[in-house]
Parts: structure tokens; sequence; C-alpha cells
């Protein structure tokens, strides 16, 4: 998404900016609305990530602990944001994912490979 964001903004000459909130876990999805009828989520795990979007910072994709110890698995890393409140919930520990370091093996998937990705060949 930030790489399409860049290049958007490269060909038109704009500076949009980006403030992303991700979360893991269980939802609930389904189709509302007899007349204009939409696609629609909803659940706790909903619920958080948006709050870590609207708590977020510009250009930056904004975590809880626990996403965060899961990715970090996966060779992603972190910057400690450190405690904020989020409504609802009180105080939750926020990381702010920075880029990923490593090749790592997705379950059932096949390696990925991020934009900007460092990778040791070694």
């Amino acid at each position: 998404m930030k790489d399409t964001l860049t290049n958007i903004n490269n060909q038109s000459f704009n500076n949009f900016m980006l403030r992303i909130g991700m979360n893991k876990g269980g939802v609930l999805a389904g189709v509302i609305g007899a007349r204009k009828p939409h696609y629609d989520i909803w659940g706790n795990t909903v619920n958080v990530a948006s709050r870590m979007e609207s708590t977020g910072v510009m250009g930056n994709i904004q975590v809880v602990e626990e996403t965060q110890v899961i990715l970090r698995e996966y060779g992603f890393r972190f910057v400690r944001r450190g405690p904020i409140f989020v409504k609802g919930k009180g105080e939750l520990l926020t990381f702010f994912l920075k880029g990923r370091d490593k090749l790592a093996t997705f379950p059932n998937g096949p390696s990925v490979t991020l934009p900007h990705q460092v990778v040791d060949n070694s």
C-alpha cells in the first residue's frame, strides 16, 4: 500500500500519506442492506485495528503487542511506541512496523519478499 501510494504521489504530484492500523484475530463478516447491499466486517479485532489506525502516526503501521509478537517470528522488525490509551480497552502497548529483515516461509505458502526488504543471503 505504501509503495502504491508513493507511485500515485509521484505520478500526480501529490503528497498523500497513509496511517495504518493492524490487528490479528477472528472477525464476523457479511453483506448487509436490502436496497444498497455492502460487505462489512465486525468484531473486537476490527475495532482494535481501527483504533490502531486512528491513534497512529502518519506514515506508520501501528500494531498491538500480540500482533507484534506473531509478526516478529516472520522476520518483521518493529520500534516500540509505548502504551497508548484505546477507548474501550484502556492502555495497550503498541509498536510501529518498520520492515522485514529476513525471508520467512509462511505456513502453507511460499516465502515472500517485501519491497525494500533487506535480505541476508549468507
